[in-house]
């Protein structure tokens, strides 16, 4: 029997598990996502959750779970006849970040389907979770498509599944939870908002706590049935806390007076839409079941918003998440008053009678402040001075302001991950055509399969009006869409690029170029040159945010060594060909051309750029040169590495020059 951990004994995370109890209580408020660094316990938490949810009674033999007191009336195992049900506990689905349309939502048999006009469905991971919890570990990892999905089916509580005029509809409400390392990448704002609640975790630095967490990892590991066997009873109160405050969250009532600082919160924080106002009136009134009261105090529409805000004040990829605790308590004094009734200060929920608190830990270990809610650290220092930086380091300046750009993409077409730069074959777009399928069947080409199967019909016995289709005659269809791409930074930080104006207009074509990245979904990396040595800034990683906080400080001055910025940037693709040989590159070198340092440093710099060009690299220098008399050595770069040359202005989109264009390879 799998055993997991106990959520009653996770040690300082109160935020994650009061948001995870909040959805257990009222799922419409709409999941939970759950961000910060690794080993904070995310995944043990929302596992722990699915022992304490009550159990489900289910119509027996039914694949979609439904209730025998209300079953689905579209279910296509149904129609369901009256009778008694037979009870199970609620489940918990994982969904893989490598997982497949089909393998969320249900595939369908096409080859009966044709044949005999049946709806013979195979259900998928969004039936499974029905009336239960869908978790997604690192879910920004997963695929845009499955995401939209998935968050889609959370909202309507429904799934279609619509394949070539074969359309099937099954019920799919479940608690979704989403855990992610922002390191690893952010969530588009769009998708941010779909998730009720966010809880931004962090490792506790208070040693007698770290402690706690160890004791009581290691006791468990030593024998988790004996280890589970003792936090029993927390779980049993914890397990008949929800199901009291389910029954009575009907009865809540929220007042005028709570709405009104509702609407005056959301207003104040200018969030988007009207999401966020539905989340925390849903939410609080959640809270104050949870506490054991019928009316939503103050206290719960604060612990509301910090739980339903933050993530929605994210306006772009490089907004870190957070809300002004001052401005909010100053917002809920002004908007108060007005429905208020008398508590009891020690009443349910703890001190005040709010219901912000989870349930307390055990007597094992400390109860703790935890950190679970305050935002993850603010993030590394910059990188470290390469070695030989040389003097003359300045200090590092701001970026300029960011600008649309050129959209810039790899030649030819490709069959890397599915993003929005560049042409790939992929299972999103137009069809182009139609093929054997490999493997298994996942679009259908119609046309193509029926006139594969036509010309055998008398030879098969074909009597009656249906198609005699045989697995040999389904054809895949051939579709073209677009593909994220590897994007490599090489930033030349030399003391030639150190005019503080100049180079915050580096800083800002960079930044401009990494948002433009962020929106296509690609990886990202950032490679820095300076005095005698180049370094790896930030190997390749999906978190855009995280290549512009290295960005921001970098610092500048010393010769200009571009051989070995080159050598250390072929050195990374070379690594990420091996880890991913499906994505394709496109290496951004951003210098205005000058190489000095070392014994013939522009030698050196001519037979590194052509490694670029053997290897058939996607690249594009931006020309940072700048005065009345030019070089053009950018240019000649460009050459050498088999790619084009851009100019800070004409890298913006709107500029005169700004017709949207491919990198293209110029002949050997």
């Amino acid at each position: 029997m799998n055993t997991h951990f106990p959520f009653t004994a996770v040690v300082g995370q109160q935020n994650l598990q009061l948001a995870l109890l909040l959805n257990a209580v009222a799922p419409t408020i709409g999941g939970v996502l759950v961000r910060g660094e690794k080993g904070t316990a995310k995944s043990t938490a929302v596992r722990a959750l699915s022992a304490l949810l009550p159990e489900v009674s289910v119509v027996p033999g039914c694949r979609f779970s439904c209730d025998p007191s209300a079953p689905d009336p579209g279910c296509p195992d149904g129609p369901h006849e009256g009778g008694g049900g037979a009870a199970r506990p609620a489940r918990m689905v994982e969904l893989p970040v490598g997982a497949s349309e089909d393998r969320l939502v249900g595939a369908l048999d096409i080859e009966r389907a044709l044949a005999e006009g049946v709806k013979a469905f195979e259900p998928g991971l969004l039936a499974a979770s029905n009336r239960g919890i869908l978790y997604v570990d690192e879910v920004n990892l997963l695929h845009d498509h499955l995401i939209d999905v998935l968050l889609d089916a959370a909202a309507m509580g429904a799934s279609y599944v619509e394949r070539e005029g074969v359309s099937v509809r099954h019920a799919a409400r479940f608690l979704l939870v989403g855990t992610m390392n922002p390191e690893e990448g952010e969530l588009r704002p769009q998708l941010l908002d779909r998730f009720g609640l966010t809880v931004e975790v962090a490792a506790s630095r208070e040693p007698d706590q770290r402690v706690e967490v160890v004791r009581r990892r290691l006791a468990y590991d030593d024998d988790p049935a004996a280890f589970a066997e003792r936090w029993a009873a927390e779980e049993a109160s914890v397990r008949a806390r929800i199901v009291a405050a389910r029954e009575a969250l009907p009865s809540v009532r929220l007042g005028d007076g709570a709405l009104r600082q509702i609407a005056a919160t959301c207003a104040a924080f200018e969030v988007d839409g009207m999401r966020a106002d539905i989340v925390m009136a849903r939410a609080a009134t959640a809270l104050a079941a949870w506490a054991g009261r019928t009316d939503v105090l103050a206290e719960d529409v604060r612990q509301a918003a910090l739980l339903a805000l933050p993530h929605r004040r994210r306006r772009n990829p490089f907004d870190a998440p957070g809300l002004d605790e001052e401005k909010l308590d100053e917002t809920l004094e002004e908007f108060g008053g007005g429905d208020e009734p008398d508590t009891d200060p020690d009443g349910p929920g703890g001190p005040g009678g709010g219901g912000g608190r989870p349930p307390e830990e055990g007597p094992e270990g400390p109860e703790g402040d935890g950190d679970a809610g305050a935002p993850a650290g603010a993030g590394e220092s910059g990188p470290s001075q390469p070695a030989g930086a040389g003097s003359g380091e300045r200090s590092p300046v701001g970026a300029a302001e960011p600008f649309r750009t050129k959209v810039l993409s790899v030649p030819g077409i490709g069959e890397g991950a599915a993003g929005r730069r560049s042409r790939a074959r992929n299972e999103h777009g137009r069809t182009t055509g139609a093929r054997r399928p490999r493997g298994a069947l996942t679009k259908l080409h119609m046309v193509a399969t029926v006139q594969a199967a036509a010309p055998h019909q008398r030879a098969r016995g074909r009597s009656g009006p249906g198609l005699v289709v045989r697995r040999d005659d389904l054809r895949q269809a051939g579709r073209e869409g677009r593909e994220s791409n590897l994007v490599l930074f090489v930033v030349d930080a030399s003391g030639s690029m150190a005019a503080r104006q100049r180079m915050s207009a580096v800083k800002g074509a960079v930044v401009s170029l990494l948002l433009d990245a962020y929106q296509r979904r690609d990886k990202v990396g950032l490679v820095t040159f300076r005095g005698s040595a180049a370094e790896v800034a930030l190997p390749p990683t999906s978190s855009v945010d995280a290549a512009a906080a290295r960005l921001e400080s970098l610092p500048t001055g010393g010769r200009t060594p571009l051989a070995a910025g080159l050598l250390k940037a072929h050195d990374v693709l070379r690594v990420e060909r091996l880890r991913d040989p499906a994505r394709r590159a496109l290496v951004v070198v951003v210098t205005d051309g000058r190489a000095t340092g070392g014994t013939e440093p522009v030698a050196l710099a001519s037979r590194a750029a052509r490694l670029f060009a053997a290897d058939g690299v996607a690249s594009v220098v931006v020309d940072c040169e700048s005065g009345p008399v030019r070089l053009g050595l950018a240019g000649r770069l460009a050459g050498e590495l088999g790619g084009t040359a851009v100019t800070l202005d004409g890298l913006r989109a709107d500029s005169i020059a700004g017709l949207v264009k491919d990198v293209r390879r110029r002949a050997a």
